[in-house]
């Protein structure tokens, strides 16, 4: 067998027991990144004896799956749920940042005696929380979508400021003092280019009659990298320019919608397996012993001081209730962002650098344990708890060639009060018809007195003219039934 096989069929048996993994993972209730970890750990030099060393090519796929995480993540981000946490996830993601770094920099160097720039180095690596973390243990939790958003944009947008920072600070250079400047026009500039891109790919693929239902999600994915290469080459962010394209593309009414954002799941999970089983595989079990104490220490500063701290200055100006603070600061989870920035000294050959990627790797471990594993618990605790989410209807879209009009596809939910109307209640506007429903396997065209069900799956075609029109009645109805109108529901996001 010769080597690309065995790497080939080496990587599909590891897929595939990583995806095994997650059904493992929710039965036992712990996260499936810890599961992945040790995958790459029984494969490694401790396991089968697989080495690999080599912090240049880790640190290059390791952001390499970043960007595809967090373009699933603002693929999959509703703004009608987080535009109210918009002010405290900018917020969180700079002050909160700027504050972590300082609090745990002075903490380990009194602490442990770092040198100043080596402990706030220290700092800078682990103030980012961890996209994927967040976005896969949040959106499973009942509460408010507004704290839950505050967290999802703060991790969707604190990894730029912290690479910034680890860049810097892992320079032989001398800090400069028009470095606040640099950083302001990295972010803007990032944030700018993400928009841009973002309007831009929307109405280009808005406008585009593909041939193939398929390429609708390669487009949209590739318009996301391309903002991250876009945002590096003008030397601003690349991180931040690859989430506000991803947010700005996955709340347009995009064509083939449902198809792109499961495409964009599939790559996150991909992303996230292939690096946590690669920082595995990277981690040496025989030094972690050894970073052990300065990993718990440096857990205990950021988790216990820096974050809650962080926290505080950073909603105070909103006047956020002490238990949404609480849950914030103990929410801001760690994951394999981290351990990716910790690589970036590491390659650079930066003194005690092998001790901060060891440290991560055992911070990391404890804290996604300790923290992932009693969110719940904490939201129940503290009176969080919103209860079941009602799911809203959702409506995908794909343009008719040459007819200049589009399908919509309407999957009904349960609990949807969609469910017994009519179809002349429903009253679309002109242009717009319902030619199919299929229901239970089944599928026939409807008249005026057939009645809605819940999971039925109805078949729109409607002018492009009548298409905004047609998505706000549906959703209209979906929300306060057929008298929506007299009720003053829009069906407006």
């Amino acid at each position: 067998m010769d080597g690309l096989t065995m790497a080939l069929g080496i990587g599909a048996a590891v897929l595939l027991l990583s995806v095994l993994a997650v059904r493992v993972s929710v039965r036992l209730g712990l996260p499936s990144l810890l599961l992945y970890l040790g995958i790459g750990v029984l494969i490694g030099e401790a396991g089968l004896g697989i080495q690999f060393s080599n912090a240049e090519l880790t640190q290059a796929l390791g952001l390499a799956a970043l960007v595809l995480i967090l373009t699933e993540g603002g693929l999959t981000t509703r703004w009608h749920e987080v535009k109210a946490a918009l002010l405290p996830g900018i917020v969180l993601s700079t002050v909160a940042v700027v504050v972590t770094i300082g609090v745990t920099g002075a903490g380990l160097h009194w602490i442990l005696g770092f040198e100043w720039r080596y402990a706030l180095l220290w700092g800078a690596v682990l103030a980012s929380t961890d996209a994927a973390a967040v976005f896969s243990v949040l959106r499973g939790l009942s509460v408010s979508r507004k704290l839950v958003g505050s967290l999802e944009l703060e991790s969707g947008m604190n990894d730029a400021p912290s690479y910034i920072a680890v860049v810097v600070l892992a320079s032989v250079d001398p800090v400069a003092w028009s470095l606040p400047l640099t950083v302001l026009y990295e972010l803007a500039a990032g944030a700018l280019i993400g928009l841009g891109l973002g309007w831009l790919g929307t109405h280009a693929l808005r406008r585009a009659a593909l041939p193939a239902t398929g390429l609708y999600p390669l487009a949209t994915v590739a318009v996301c990298v391309l903002a991250f290469a876009g945002g590096q080459a003008a030397h601003a962010s690349g991180l931040l320019a690859t989430y506000l394209a991803a947010l700005v593309l996955g709340n347009s009414r995009l064509p083939h919608r449902s198809d792109t954002v499961s495409f964009a799941e599939g790559l996150g999970w991909l992303a996230q397996i292939g690096l946590f089983v690669l920082l595995g595989l990277f981690a040496s079990p025989s030094r972690l012993l050894d970073a052990l104490v300065p990993g718990l220490v440096a857990g205990a500063v950021v988790t216990l001081v820096a974050r809650p701290l962080s926290v505080w200055l950073s909603t105070a100006p909103f006047r956020v209730p002490w238990r949404e603070q609480v849950f914030l600061s103990w929410a801001g989870l760690r994951g394999a962002v981290p351990i990716v920035l910790a690589m970036i000294p590491l390659s650079q050959g930066v003194p005690g650098a092998q001790r901060l990627v060891d440290a991560v790797f055992v911070l990391v471990i404890v804290l996604t344990l300790v923290q992932g594993g009693t969110l719940g618990v904490l939201a129940k605790a503290l009176g969080l708890e919103t209860g079941a989410r009602a799911r809203e209807v959702e409506v995908d879209v794909a343009t008719l060639d040459e007819l200049d009009a589009e399908l919509l596809q309407v999957a009904i939910p349960p609990g949807s009060k969609l469910h017994g109307v009519y179809l002349s209640e429903l009253r679309l506007p002109p242009g717009a018809t319902v030619s199919l429903v299929a229901r239970a396997g089944g599928a026939f065209t409807p008249v005026g007195t057939t009645r809605l069900q819940e999971n039925d799956q109805v078949l729109i075609v409607a002018t492009q003219q009548a298409r905004e029109a047609t998505e706000t009645r549906i959703r209209a109805v979906d929300r306060a039934g057929r008298y929506a109108k007299w009720k003053g529901e829009t069906g407006r996001a």
